[in-house]
């Protein structure tokens, strides 16, 4: 279904970009039209959308996705089309650096440089097809893509090289798989996509994106009231994973609707748990948030947050000291517990709590303080080194 914009709307609703595009893709007439994958490759200064944004575009002009805030889709159409027509990779630079009013890409407001590489897309084996592969892994994947060749083999700009590739990669470029490896494993720990020159010994030079595809942030939920249900709505926005937990006869529909799977509350145990988990306990029951508590604050999780007031937490602290000695623990030396929970942003509505504390899972995730940004120095896309 398309609006007059000529938008693929979703079948379902509050997808990510990712997933749009691969619901679209599943749903090509491979028989009737031809396709096309932007994604953004490269990024100077500053600029809407980051390394990684994807729009993919029909040869009809529908599309779906999105590579700016909206000021470059119009280009990036015919710029797709043209690829599909000569059947081969580009990549298309817009710069609005220097703020002309004749450059493409006026109406940016971001003084940036941006490159998108636009690929045609054949049934089978293609980057949607890896993309398909990875949407519900649970670990950071590394996806390498080709971009600008100096004296080397031209026809290798905009092939993509998964993990399971390199060394097929390798032999193409002329290089060691070990120094891939390497260059994977740097990109892995500081977490960020980025743009590495590789030059072998016959002088040969490629340009190649090591792009970091990180899963979907999951989060355990352990409440059934109704706020509960404003909280798994907002989750459900953002498209992370959301499992309730609680007392199943008080879920109501408008707390079940958007969670990913619901539990009970004696089953909180067996929900797996990653790096990418956030666990927020929001029953209003005493008791029962620190029973859960118990069984979970030793969890290998970046976040626990814990609604309620400050003295409740004491309260939960001096529950933990007179308990036994292997269960004592100083609750204010974990530094993934949060409570009370959530930014401090004046929240009083279920709707406003949410966004606080969904706001304050993304500023952990992404190892932000949550200021103003008017206040950041730097660009407000780095993040800090671990």
């Amino acid at each position: 279904m398309t609006d007059f914009f000529g938008l693929w709307r979703p079948i379902t609703k509050k997808m990510k970009e990712i997933e749009n595009i691969i619901q679209r893709y599943e749903r090509i007439d491979w028989k009737r039209e031809k396709v096309a994958l932007g994604t953004v490759v490269k990024v100077d200064g500053s600029a809407y959308r980051r390394i990684g944004a994807r729009i993919l575009v029909s040869d009809n002009g529908k599309w779906v996705g999105g590579i700016s805030g909206g000021c470059l889709e119009g280009d990036a159409l015919k710029q797709a089309q043209m690829a599909i027509m000569k059947n081969e990779n580009s990549i298309v630079v817009y710069d609005t650096t220097e703020d002309d009013p004749h450059q493409i890409g006026v109406g940016l407001g971001c003084n940036g440089r941006i490159e998108v590489l636009f690929t045609p897309i054949k049934k089978g084996d293609n980057q949607i097809e890896f993309l398909k592969q990875i949407q519900d892994k649970r670990t950071p994947t590394i996806l390498l893509q080709i971009l600008n060749i100096n004296n080397g083999k031209q026809e290798l700009r905009g092939q993509f090289f998964t993990q399971k590739k390199l060394t097929e990669l390798a032999q193409l470029i002329n290089i060691s798989k070990t120094d891939l490896t390497e260059k994977i494993h740097t990109i892995l720990h500081r977490r960020k996509s980025k743009v590495l020159t590789i030059t072998n010994t016959k002088n040969e030079t490629y340009e190649i994106l090591f792009e970091i595809i990180r899963p979907k942030i999951k989060v355990i939920c352990v409440g059934d009231n109704y706020d509960v249900a404003a909280f798994a709505n907002v989750v459900s926005v953002l498209c992370w994973e959301i499992h309730i937990v609680g007392k199943l006869r008080k879920m109501t529909k408008e707390i079940t609707q958007n969670a990913t799977k619901i539990y009970p509350l004696e089953a909180i145990e067996t929900i797996k748990t990653d790096e990418q988990t956030a666990i927020v306990l929001m029953s209003h029951d005493f008791k029962t948030d620190l029973e859960i508590l118990k069984k979970i604050v030793h969890y290998d999780v970046n976040y626990i947050g814990i609604l309620g007031p400050k003295k409740r937490l004491w309260k939960m602290q001096t529950a933990f000291s007179e308990s036994e000695s292997e269960n004592s623990l100083n609750l204010n030396e974990k530094t993934n517990l949060f409570s009370p929970i959530g930014l401090d942003i004046g929240a009083e509505t279920p709707e406003e709590i949410a966004t606080s504390i969904v706001s304050e899972i993304i500023a952990v995730f992404r190892n932000r303080n949550a200021s103003f940004l008017k206040f950041r120095k730097g660009s407000i896309y780095e993040r800090k080194e671990n």
